[in-house]
């Protein structure tokens, strides 16, 4: 049953994670989280894995949409393989810290607030450093790709946010660009994971349920952002926003009154 239930939800969080660029997790690790059927670490890779299988399809399937520049793509992913890498690390390290599932999801939610806040404000501006050296794009890559190792959500609100604040992409540049630096987070994040810890504490029946949903997700998404307007696709990341503000608000407000 519980297998459904998460097989329904990456689909339609990963059409709009696929279509906003913000990567499924965005909506998966909140709404995994509220349901509470499994531990934070389960929760975090069964959202890497939908994440992971949702970009590789979206990548391709964008590829008939726009041009990717190969340069700007290696350069932001190679920082991203590096901060993916990082980011797995710190969590795992603060799992062992704190002794503390529920104390490490209150951690992760504020992160997830503060950059829901920053991803909003870039947004709704024109704001733009205009950065274009190779070195501003691997430490860009860096940091989006320990966020969304650290925080479990794959991309998050923060990738198109930074992607438009530094390079001046426009919107829908930026989700293609996020999708990508997403896919080689998440496959560093799954490496390191084979190769520390190995997967022996997560129940892998669960991905029959995940990695088909999360093709369909990547799929849906991809195909309709090629066909929305910037703008639409905008009103969606905005939407997006809102969304995973409220519900992370809400896990919060029952980690600290022990709901």
């Amino acid at each position: 049953m519980i297998g459904f239930l998460y097989a329904i939800i990456i689909i339609l969080a990963n059409t709009i994670g696929a279509i906003s660029g913000m990567g499924g997790g965005v909506i998966i690790k909140p709404i995994f989280d509220a349901i509470g059927a499994d531990s934070v670490a389960a929760i975090t890779f069964y959202s890497t894995v939908a994440v992971f299988t949702m970009s590789i399809v979206s990548t391709l399937r964008q590829r008939k949409n726009m041009t990717i520049q190969l340069g700007t793509a290696g350069l932001i992913s190679a920082g991203a393989v590096i901060g993916g890498i990082m980011g797995n690390l710190a969590f795992e390290k603060l799992l062992l810290w704190l002794d503390s599932e529920a104390t490490v999801q209150l951690v992760q939610i504020v992160i997830m607030l503060l950059t829901i806040g920053f991803a909003w404000f870039v947004s709704e501006g024109q704001h733009s450093f205009g950065w274009k050296t190779a070195s501003a794009h691997l430490l860009v890559g860096l940091v989006l790709g320990f966020l969304a190792s650290f925080l479990g959500i794959g991309g998050g609100p923060i990738n198109v946010a930074l992607l438009m604040l530094c390079f001046g992409m426009a919107i829908k540049e930026a989700t293609v660009y996020s999708i990508i630096t997403i896919l080689c987070s998440q496959l560093a994040k799954i490496v390191t994971i084979a190769t520390t810890t190995g997967f022996e504490r997560y129940d892998l029946t669960m991905l029959f349920y995940i990695i088909p949903a999360a093709i369909i997700g990547g799929f849906l998404g991809a195909t309709l952002s090629g066909r929305l307007s910037a703008k639409r696709v905008r009103l969606v990341y905005q939407f997006v926003l809102i969304f995973v503000l409220l519900i992370n608000v809400y896990n919060g407000v029952g980690i600290l009154l022990g709901w």
